[in-house]
């Protein structure tokens, strides 16, 4: 076939450049300079146009005008609203300012009602004198979230607003696994002076229960948040404990609801006084009661964490998805299920580590940007404990194989349980035949509890002298939709005590290695193992779903 002469490619060219410029300015702003000078600065910064209320009341517009600022008018593609003259600064405009201010914190500017923005997609402009200043568009607006003009444009649920991660300095701290110690989280809210705010995804330990009260008959302010929907449903000895904890005292609230900023409410952390505990398992007999689960926790004692993690509380405890547990049991049914009752010795001793930095992180908002780069940073071993990798394209996984493509030693060890072992298997047999493909020091593995503990139920991540341990889970759903709290720990000790735990159920074989003797066991471990080579092909995504 000949090529066609220059000039047709110019035009052909020219033709695609004008065709992607136009679509960048309808997936956007309108590129064009505003035709006054004194419009410098005029807007479109955010949108509601699907509120969870019949008819979509109370849905607006936020603009930014300048001062002194007369001839606006707002145009959504069927009908153009004027602007009331002397209008400025950052304001919602809504033709329902009453059911808006419900929504946002800007003052709420009424116009006519013709301004009905459509849920299925929409082109909004702001005009000066007629003219077109600033324009935006999306495509479908889910329900009851924001079009947020922040960066990169996104939707976000009312309400929520992201946090950066916190940098609260160095600490001492107490490191702990479970079921091997589980009078850590409980002695810790035995010592409680002031006040104790417990986050939960499911509350059923009776224990707790039992200090919490205790907390409140001594004059200790106690406040509870769990989720209103976990899967399966709340469990009847759940609404029992919470029950108790209402009539003594205890303020308890769930969140969730129609109005939700989060898929789940997942954390596992309670503020006490001035430390902060944080934990991979739930507050129920399978995890923080020792009886079923593998997990891993630490006590930090560190006021600039307990202040970050009381400012999580209170903003997500403080919105219009939060209830009040009596309010929100009205009416409620709730399902029957047997607490764990399994009985398994202690092995490792809790140990005190001093902590050179000690990060707070959490998602949505930064947690997946914050593991990312610890993985990204490895430089030579990193161990991975997961109950499942429900996405076979996560970010995480992504970047533990980058971190083997440059010589760091990844081990992935996954659950064996029943709801789980198939699609453990298969990830594992993927990642080792990828490994074995490329010649990586990659390897996964199912865990074989062999009487230790019943199930892996812990979310950790040791690289080189870092740990990372909280709720985060190795699924899309996790760190973009669901509330979490990890903590990434700075501190060789550290490293060493969550290393030493990994080695025992790593090499399910042989006992646990003494925590004592890691270092020296490590080295020889890093001279003798011959890296598994097996295969790896990355499918599309499997479940996003989240259980605990």
């Amino acid at each position: 076939m000949t090529e066609p002469p220059r000039s047709v490619s110019r035009v052909v060219a020219c033709v695609v450049c004008l065709l992607v410029l136009s679509a960048s300015i309808a997936a956007g702003a309108d590129e064009r300079e505003p035709r006054r000078s004194d419009a410098d600065g005029a807007r479109i910064v955010e949108l509601y146009p699907n509120p969870v209320v019949d008819e979509d009341r109370g849905e607006f517009v936020v603009v930014t005008l300048p001062n002194a600022s007369d001839g606006w008018s707002l145009a959504d593609g069927e009908s153009t609203v004027r602007i009331p003259d002397g209008t400025s600064g950052r304001v919602a405009l809504s033709p329902d300012p009453d059911s808006a201010a419900e929504s946002t914190d800007h003052r709420v500017v009424e116009v006519s009602d013709r301004l009905a923005l459509a849920n299925d997609g929409e082109r909004v402009r702001l005009l000066r004198d007629g003219d077109a200043v600033d324009a935006v568009s999306y495509d479908d607006a889910p329900e009851g979230e924001r079009w947020i003009r922040d960066g990169e444009p996104r939707w976000r649920p009312l309400g929520y607003e992201p946090r950066s991660a916190v940098d609260a300095g160095p600490a001492t701290a107490r490191a702990f696994v479970l079921p091997d110690d589980p009078a850590v989280p409980t002695a810790a809210l035995r010592r409680a002076d002031r006040r104790i705010l417990l986050a939960a995804y499911t509350f059923t330990s009776r224990d707790v229960a039992d200090e919490l009260v205790a907390a409140v008959e001594r004059g200790v302010s106690v406040r509870v948040l769990v989720d209103d929907a976990p899967v399966g449903g709340i469990a009847a000895r759940e609404a029992t404990v919470l029950d108790r904890l209402t009539a003594s005292g205890v303020e308890v609230e769930v969140i969730g609801g129609e109005r939700a900023r989060y898929a789940f409410h997942h954390p596992k952390y309670a503020v006490v006084d001035d430390r902060a505990l944080v934990m991979t398992e739930n507050w129920k007999p399978s995890g923080t009661g020792g009886r079923g689960s593998r997990g891993w926790g630490v006590e930090v004692e560190s006021s600039d964490t307990a202040a970050e993690l009381a400012g999580v509380f209170d903003a997500d405890a403080g919105w219009r998805d939060s209830t009040p547990w009596r309010e929100f049991r009205r009416g409620q049914t709730f399902v029957e299920s047997e607490p764990a009752d399994g009985r398994y010795a202690s092995r490792v001793e809790t140990e005190r580590v001093e902590v050179d930095r000690v990060r707070v992180v959490t998602a949505p908002g930064n947690a997946e940007e914050a593991i990312v780069d610890e993985l990204d940073g490895a430089s030579e071993r990193i161990d991975v404990v997961q109950p499942t990798v429900d996405d076979r394209t996560h970010p995480f996984l992504r970047a533990s194989v980058r971190a083997a493509e440059r010589g760091v030693r990844v081990r992935i060890l996954l659950s064996g349980a029943w709801y789980v072992e198939e699609d453990n298997r298969a990830l594992v047999d993927s990642v080792n035949g990828y490994a074995e493909r490329r010649s990586l020091p990659l390897e996964a593995q199912i865990a074989e509890p062999r009487g230790r503990y019943e199930k892996i139920h812990a979310k950790g991540i040791v690289v080189d002298d870092r740990v990372v341990l909280g709720s985060v889970n190795w699924n899309n759903a996790s760190v973009r939709e669901n509330r979490e709290v990890a903590l990434v720990l700075e501190s060789e000790a550290a490293a060493a005590y969550y290393r030493g735990v990994f080695e025992a159920d790593w090499d399910t074989g042989k006992p646990p290695i003494p925590v004592g003797l890691v270092a020296a066991v490590v080295a020889v471990v890093l001279g003798a193992l011959a890296y598994a080579r097996r295969r790896i092909g990355f499918a599309a995504e499997t479940r996003g779903g989240e259980k605990g």
